[in-house]
């Protein structure tokens, strides 16, 4: 049997060991207080990392694709839906961020590819934090137990880049992504209603979708701030404001673009981009993932090492 999942290879292992995986598989601090995927600090040299592939005829290297991606939507007519808007739906999968170790350029290790930046401004790959903010986050990875090993699921934007398959649905006023890593699932509303009031939290957010052209644009408020955006660590706080553009350059590829802007945290908004590529196996369908039943055991047995994330920056 050939299965096709991004999480296949986790298939093949015992469960008590996948379990085990999954909660000390990329946080053990007691191997030092930096996880080999941190980001080089400067003057390190060349990063050590897998090559990249190539997809909808662009390199899948962040930046690279990114210009590529753009150039490519100019002169591409996407397939339209019954009520005419670009038509999105089907099976993708991340390309660009091949996991999520570190957004930040980051070297290959024992189970890890390496990779460059996701972030394309500021145009040294780097995450503006404030100094204060770069110092709590250093602290993270060697602190608490990463937020996904606790099943919580990925919010926007590290939801466009989570492990797995992503199916998009459509309908005239909504745009729906649902994705296998912890069977989550986002609603979009297309139009011009208001956000919820500032008071309001919510895991996912509140979105807010429009096409500009060929572009489905969302703005996203009222975060909670308990889901890094990668394994090392890095975060924002309740204050964050996201605007992603999904731009379709080829029948089988989407350009992702997400700016970001935290002025409680960030000295000035900061932009990643990737994509997706579609999944067009015959027959293909999300799989399910089983996270807080296989945890637990471990949960208990190791739960002293590291304390439970709870927010970095809640106000």
């Amino acid at each position: 049997m050939i299965v096709t999942h991004q999480v296949a290879r986790w298939l093949v292992l015992p469960l008590p060991f996948v379990a085990l995986l999954l909660v000390i598989g990329l946080e053990t601090p007691a191997f030092g207080q930096r996880p080999y995927y941190a980001t080089p600090p400067p003057g390190s040299g060349p990063t050590p990392m897998q090559p990249y592939g190539e997809s909808g005829g662009c390199s899948e290297e962040p930046a690279v694709l990114h210009r590529c991606a753009l150039e490519k939507a100019k002169t591409f007519t996407p397939p339209r839906t019954p009520d005419g808007a670009p038509d999105l739906q089907g099976y993708w999968v991340r390309i660009g961020a091949r996991d999520a170790d570190n957004i930040e350029e980051h070297p290959e290790g024992f189970d890890g590819p390496g990779g460059r930046s996701l972030i394309i401004d500021p145009p040294d790959g780097r995450i503006p934090y404030q100094p204060w903010a770069r110092a709590k986050v250093e602290t993270h990875w060697a602190t608490y137990w990463n937020p996904g090993q606790q099943c919580m699921p990925d919010t926007p934007p590290r939801q466009a880049y989570t492990a797995g398959t992503f199916q998009v649905v459509q309908t005239a006023d909504r745009v729906v992504i649902i994705g296998e890593q912890y069977g989550t699932y986002r609603v979009i509303p297309a139009g011009s209603r208001p956000h919820v009031g500032r008071n309001i939290r919510l895991h996912m957010g509140d979105s807010r979708g429009r096409w500009e052209g060929n572009t489905l644009v969302v703005d996203v408020t009222n975060l909670k701030d308990r889901v890094w955006l990668d394994h090392v660590g890095n975060t924002f706080s309740e204050s964050a404001h996201l605007v992603e553009r999904w731009t379709m350059f080829h029948e089988n590829a989407i350009h992702y673009e997400v700016t970001i802007t935290d002025p409680t945290v960030f000295t000035r908004p900061w932009t990643m981009a990737f994509g997706w590529r579609r999944n067009a196996t015959p027959d293909f369908q999300l799989m399910e993932t089983g996270c807080w039943e296989g945890i637990q055991t471990w949960l208990q047995l190791l739960g002293h090492q590291l304390r439970v994330y709870r927010g970095g920056f809640a106000p």
